[in-house]
């Protein structure tokens, strides 16, 4: 499902227009990327999943074509998880 299509199904199902839903939708996005990138806060949302934060340790790594080794700096990476009850219905146990 694409955004245009998450913009459509809520526009259908509220009744609002579609230039209003896509502000909104907008704003959350918005909202998550700030939260994540420039506060390094995690976003949590009862029933549906979280968006954290994740931080990867400085490593070595090699690059085996042409026989050296990499430094990758240490660096945060946003993540999902999903809640156990969106778990719980993808397994049909709802």
């Amino acid at each position: 499902m694409t955004k245009a299509q998450i913009i459509e199904a809520i526009s259908q199902e509220t009744g609002l227009a579609r230039k209003d839903v896509s502000a909104t939708v907008e704003a959350f996005m918005n909202a998550v990327k700030n939260s994540l990138v420039e506060k390094k806060e995690n976003v949590y949302l009862r029933g549906f999943g979280s968006f954290v934060v994740k931080h990867r340790a400085e490593k070595t790594a090699r690059n085996i074509t042409k026989n050296t080794t990499l430094l990758i700096a240490a660096h945060d990476f946003p993540s999902f998880k999903p809640s156990k009850s969106l778990v719980a219905k993808m397994k049909g146990e709802e």
